[in-house]
């Protein structure tokens, strides 16, 4: 028996969502995040290097910006930017928000699979949770699948990923089929 199809305003669907992930989104990203492999476990444990043109440090704020051409490593974990923000506290990285034109992000997985690779008008990377949100015309490829949106909710440890497009259209993602064993 086939369900009656429901014609949604969509100012109203907006309204009454939860949350900005749209539930045809995340559906499609846990699709992509079933063939996903997980980064590398010790990048989390490496040091981070950044560089950049130019630095600024507010120590009251706990808060350092970067500006030009900056670059981010830990481990194979890499992002590129224009502009990165770096949060820290206590001596130690909460945050690295990343912006561009894109900002890139890119790290190699496990049992050579491999990277993962994404860009956004925002990255923000969340080191003591180790993952990391895509915010803006959100890009994410991995192994020849790649998902679009406007929000890409990813989970560098877990290998899980969320995906919404409330304000810029649908989520799109294209999946590869699995290859048939030669014989």
């Amino acid at each position: 028996m086939r369900k009656p199809r429901h014609r949604t305003n969509h100012r109203t669907a907006d309204k009454a969502r939860p949350d900005c992930l749209a539930l045809g989104g995340i559906a499609a990203a846990w699709v992509l995040a079933a063939a996903a492999a997980w980064a590398l476990p010790d990048d989390a444990e490496q040091p981070i290097h950044i560089r950049s043109e130019s630095a600024e440090i507010e120590r009251q704020e706990g808060r350092i910006i970067y500006l030009g051409a900056v670059r981010v490593e830990q481990g194979t974990l890499r992002v590129n930017a224009e502009r990165m923000v770096v949060d820290y506290d206590e001596g130690k990285v909460v945050r690295i928000t990343a912006t561009g034109a894109p900002a890139r992000y890119r790290q190699e997985l496990e049992d050579e699979a491999g990277q993962v690779e994404a860009d956004a008008s925002t990255i923000v990377y969340h080191t003591q949770d180790a993952r990391i949100d895509l915010k803006g015309n959100a890009h994410l490829e991995q192994r020849g699948n790649s998902l679009h949106g406007d929000l890409i909710l990813y989970d560098i440890v877990a290998g899980r990923v969320a995906a919404g497009a409330p304000d810029q259209g649908p989520v799109q993602t294209t999946l590869m089929p699995a290859r048939r064993a030669e014989e």
